[in-house]
């Protein structure tokens, strides 16, 4: 099912004030926390480069393929293959092995079901196919709230860093490096309408809408 997702791009003190607005309207993730938590994710592309320049060019349909843990904890690995039409997007998530991921990572396939929703099918087509490898590592720590109704999801991404030692991948002594703007990315993920007071709460002319991905700030530390 694809939703909408709409990102925002604002500095560290206009999330501060918007963020304290929003945790008076709309409950916490129960992952969060007081603080919320940080993600690190590796994110993959093939041998020509595809998904970062279909980000670069603002190819509005487009995917990206990554293996996401959280606060540095291998207890849950998640493959993800996220699919981008216009501004919705559909993700399909499924747990994996550590021995999976080390496998992955290393450029082999895995055992898969052959079902084309599953995401260990289509990491396995496109290391066949396309040559598809990890290329950087991205972390950055996340605070999330909900609202049921609608299945909104508003999250505030701040320090976003990335690596290219991608054989690393969750090494919590990785020393990152830093896009020059060190801004926050705000994003708000919802079904199909957005309730007129998160809409109303949202309104700021400090933040404007933007288009850029996190994978493509941290990849052209790297490329370009």
């Amino acid at each position: 099912m694809y939703r909408v997702e709409d990102k925002y791009a604002l500095s560290q003190l206009e999330m501060e004030l918007m963020q304290k607005r929003i945790e008076t309207l709309l409950p916490a993730d129960h992952s969060s926390g007081r603080l919320g938590y940080q993600i690190s994710s590796v994110y993959f592309d093939d041998l020509f480069d595809t998904h970062l320049h279909d980000t670069v060019d603002g190819n509005p349909i487009r995917q990206k393929y990554r293996i996401r843990i959280y606060n540095h904890s291998f207890d849950t690995i998640k493959l993800e293959v996220k699919s981008k039409r216009y501004n919705r997007i559909a993700k399909a998530a499924s747990e994996i092995t550590y021995g999976e991921m080390r496998a992955l990572l290393a450029g082999d396939t895995v055992p898969c079901s052959g079902d084309p929703d599953d995401p260990r099918t289509a990491f396995n087509l496109a290391i066949r196919t396309r040559g598809l490898r990890p290329k950087v590592i991205i972390a950055y720590e996340r605070k999330a709230f909900i609202f049921q109704s609608g299945n909104v999801r508003i999250t505030f991404d701040r320090n976003i860093r990335g690596s290219d030692r991608v054989d690393l991948f969750g090494d919590p002594t990785l020393c990152y490096d830093y896009p020059e703007d060190e801004g926050v990315i705000l994003e708000v993920k919802y079904d199909e309408l957005l309730p007129d007071f998160i809409a109303q709460t949202l309104e700021n002319n400090a933040m404007w809408q933007t288009a850029n991905s996190k994978y493509r700030i941290c990849r052209e530390l790297y490329t370009f």
